[in-house]
């Protein structure tokens, strides 16, 4: 699914594009609403996040005119937090309002309620016998449940959104925390990996290929 990040606070957007690609989502980001209009229209994507304060005009004009062609999820990401503000928001048709600054497991809970409520996507990952239920945490490989700790989760389930990718060991040291969300180190990282394998079935890594120098690539076909 794709997610139309309407922001242009740069700290945000990079923050945002990795947490979101994590979870497995397409990301295009507009830094002004003339962009965004444009990618609203080549794209259509299934939920947009958006600032209310742009530089070249108000995140509510630019509501109004999507929802008045559209059933596109709005999310408003704001640091106004005025309750006239919410309301005026609300009132447009917009999907949900966040305050900024936001915690962000929190904001990836919202964009799941507001897209099952819109009928949009599914919470299921699938590469070969491996699924990943994002609704439950539930992994299994084939009829067997595969018990993973917090940052066993959250690396597999990056890979899994993207079967096929290289990650780098800077992308993924960059996104991931431990359950104390202190950064984890390099050898923590191969630990955890050399687990998940270990709980796959995968000995050999043929289902997590290590690149060598580089990272990690979920292999598509299993």
């Amino acid at each position: 699914m794709t997610i139309l990040l309407v922001e242009d606070n740069e700290a945000i957007i990079l923050g945002l594009e990795y947490l979101l690609r994590q979870e497995g989502y397409r990301v295009r980001t507009a830094r002004g609403l003339q962009e965004a209009y444009h990618l609203v229209d080549a794209e259509s994507p299934d939920l947009i996040l958006l600032d209310i304060m742009l530089p070249d005009g108000s995140g509510f004009d630019f509501c109004r005119r999507v929802k008045e062609k559209s059933g596109t999820p709005i999310i408003f990401l704001t640091a106004r937090e005025e309750e006239r503000d919410v309301v005026q928001g609300l009132d447009m048709g917009a999907d949900d309002y966040v305050v900024k600054p936001f915690r962000n497991r929190e904001l990836v809970s919202r964009i799941k309620s507001v897209l099952r409520r819109n009928g949009r996507g599914s919470s299921v990952l699938k590469c070969g016998d491996i699924t990943l239920d994002q609704e439950t945490g539930k992994v299994c490989r084939g009829d067997r449940e595969i018990p993973l700790t917090k940052l066993e989760y959250r690396i597999l389930s990056a890979m899994m959104a993207y079967p096929g990718k290289l990650f780098t060991r800077e992308e993924i040291l960059a996104g991931i925390w431990d359950s104390s969300n202190n950064f984890v180190n390099d050898n923590t990282l191969s630990v955890t990996v050399k687990r998940i394998r270990e709980k796959l079935g995968d000995e050999d890594g043929s289902i997590i290929v290590t690149v060598r120098g580089m990272g990690y690539r979920l292999e598509k076909e299993l």
